[in-house]
């Protein structure tokens, strides 16, 4: 990792702190003045000498490289990459094309269904690692049964590759993320309902692509919105439609498209989670959030989240969503110079979801954000360190 930008001042006071030491104790045991740790703390005086770098971490009882914010492997970094090593290779076989018999016991329809569903869960309570573990074993399997019964195993498939793709947006694994939905895309046509599961999660994962709107739109369009599964599913695709219009600064458009789902969202009702969508009025306004943070609109943003989360909604959404969704929100905050707040639903996300904000790459980033702020409060400071970002 390259040299943190954060200043080592800060660190210091934050390690001094810890360690319960008063600025006048800690200049006693350095042979410094009360004065001289205050400006260092402060970043009025700057440390160059390596000998006084080295005293200062030995009194600390850290490394000095640790103390210069060099070469910190953040927490789960190896297990990261060791999980997403394994993804890849049970996406890199090819028995789905092949045809290929196996020797192994094929597991029933009924049993798969369940493995899918355990995943999701696990995913919806962001269970990450957890979640690495299971998709290693569930892609092959389902790659096996397809082989035996493609029209049987073939729901089981687009489910397993969605949440494949959901978990490695989570990780920011883009390119990894983008196979594993057009996995799903190929495996769900033909099928309309399949094919707006699918495309769902290639809606998240071509975030940033402008010629994705059309597809989450075309796939919506296949889907007659009658039922309260087939309205989350059009609604769904129209609030990724909406994101995908943010990311690209169309402002209008993504008013229309989530004034468009916040219609469907009300036919749909709360406390759902129709093709694992948890598709509502709340998550429509959640979603506006994220598109106001987005277009760079923080008070609207925050002005948006203030009232969110106080639906009863809210509280129905899995831990995942409103995870993610305090992510937001902390942007939010940082676009209106509120570092507390900030702060404040970070760490909220922490206590609900550790891993949304230990295992997802944009959580860690925002953290760091955040607890570089002179005026960020102790707790995030503490978090950042133990994330290994600051």
């Amino acid at each position: 990792m390259s040299r943190d930008p954060v200043p080592i001042g800060r660190r210091v006071a934050y390690l001094r702190v810890r360690r319960r030491l008063s600025q006048q104790s800690f200049a006693d045991r350095l042979g410094k003045s009360k004065s001289w740790v205050d400006k260092v703390e402060r970043g009025v005086r700057s440390l160059e000498r390596v000998s006084t770098i080295r005293d200062i971490a030995a009194v600390l009882r850290v490394d000095a490289s640790a103390l210069l914010g060099r070469d910190v492997q953040p927490d789960g970094v190896a297990e990261h990459r060791e999980g997403v090593a394994r993804i890849r290779a049970a996406l890199s076989a090819y028995e789905m094309a092949f045809g290929r018999p196996t020797d192994r016991e094929v597991m029933s329809p009924d049993r798969l269904a369940r493995e899918v569903r355990h995943a999701w869960m696990t995913f919806q309570h962001a269970r990450y690692p957890r979640l690495v573990e299971l998709l290693t074993a569930l892609v092959s399997e389902v790659h096996r049964a397809h082989t035996q019964d493609p029209v049987a195993a073939r729901a089981a498939v687009v489910e397993a590759y969605r949440v494949t793709a959901a978990l490695l947006v989570k990780l920011d694994e883009g390119s990894l993320a983008w196979l594993a939905a057009d996995r799903a895309m190929s495996a769900a046509a033909g099928d309309p309902v399949l094919l707006a599961c699918a495309a769902v999660q290639l809606g998240q994962v071509l975030r940033a692509s402008a010629r994705a709107g059309p597809v989450m739109l075309a796939a919506a369009s296949q889907v007659a919105p009658g039922t309260p599964e087939e309205l989350s599913l059009c609604g769904s695709l129209l609030v990724q439609a909406a994101l995908i219009a943010a990311r690209a600064g169309d402002d209008r458009a993504v008013g229309k498209l989530l004034d468009e789902a916040a219609e469907l969202a009300a036919r749909v009702g709360e406390g759902h989670d129709h093709y694992r969508t948890a598709f509502g009025p709340t998550a429509v306004e959640l979603a506006r959030v994220t598109a106001d943070v987005e277009l760079g609109d923080g008070p609207q943003a925050v002005a948006q989240h203030e009232t969110a989360i106080g639906r009863d909604g809210w509280r129905w959404l899995p831990v995942e969503h409103r995870a993610a969704h305090l992510i937001d929100a902390a942007r939010a905050y940082l676009q209106t110079d509120d570092p507390a707040n900030a702060a404040r639903v970070l760490l909220r996300a922490e206590r609900i979801a550790p891993a949304e904000i230990r295992d997802r790459p944009a959580a860690r980033d925002v953290v760091a954000q955040v607890a570089r702020d002179p005026d960020a409060p102790s707790r995030i400071t503490k978090l950042a360190i133990g994330l290994g970002v600051l």
